[in-house]
């Protein structure tokens, strides 16, 4: 019988894209069959562009600048790098609905919570996947993105809060396809807290969200 609760896994140094693409692949498989518990991976990766099942070749600016890999899951370009927090998360559907929408609200509403934890209101908006934040002028950056993929109601892939990545890493691609709107960081907004305090906030706010206690 397999341990209750979602398998917490932290990475301690990044991780090459492929072999987080290896590991998701094997886990979402030994969920569907029963033999692996879910799963939630926090993890940072080297510098890399990846492409979404939506991207245009158009938006990928500097082609040449870092490794870009297709990443099989919705969405186009992201930028992926050191300071970023990635979270994979590997859920069965089945036990909830069936409803991928639902999923989807709820990463959002899990990094505006986390968000919140250092005093920053992230908001959604209609037709712009991830978590955005309001700036003076009325500007608004992007802070969280947001890609996922479901293969027989198992989730992988899952969402990326910029903590203090190097900003100027996403001039190479037009992020996400907007073109008129920026991207931030909570490090950018003033707010300056560690990964460990980053990953607390989100082990903290996991559980009433999706219903499982975080364990090893």
């Amino acid at each position: 019988m397999l341990t209750p609760g979602c398998h917490w896994k932290v990475a301690d140094r990044p991780v090459a894209y492929p072999a987080a693409l290896d590991f998701m692949e094997s886990r979402v498989a030994g969920i569907r069959q029963g033999r692996e518990r879910e799963c939630v991976w926090l993890l940072e990766h080297p510098p890399l562009y990846t492409a979404g099942t939506s991207a245009q070749p158009a938006d990928l600016l500097v082609g040449d600048r870092f490794p870009v890999y297709q990443a099989g899951r919705g969405g186009q370009y992201t930028y992926h790098g050191p300071g970023q927090r990635v979270a994979y998360v590997m859920l069965d559907l089945k036990r909830r609905g069936n409803d991928v929408r639902r999923f989807v609200c709820d990463l959002e509403e899990w990094m505006i919570r986390v968000l919140d934890h250092f005093a920053v209101k992230g908001e959604r908006r209609p037709g712009r996947v991830g978590i955005w934040v309001r700036r003076s002028g009325g500007r608004e950056d992007k802070i969280a993105a947001i890609g996922v993929r479901v293969r027989h109601w198992v989730t992988f892939h899952g969402i990326a809060l910029n903590v203090n990545p190097d900003l100027s890493h996403f001039s190479g691609i037009v992020p996400c396809g907007i073109r008129e709107h920026g991207v931030t960081s909570l490090w950018d907004l003033g707010h300056s807290p560690t990964m460990e305090e980053v990953d607390m906030a989100l082990e903290a706010e996991f559980p009433g969200i999706f219903g499982l206690s975080p364990s090893n």
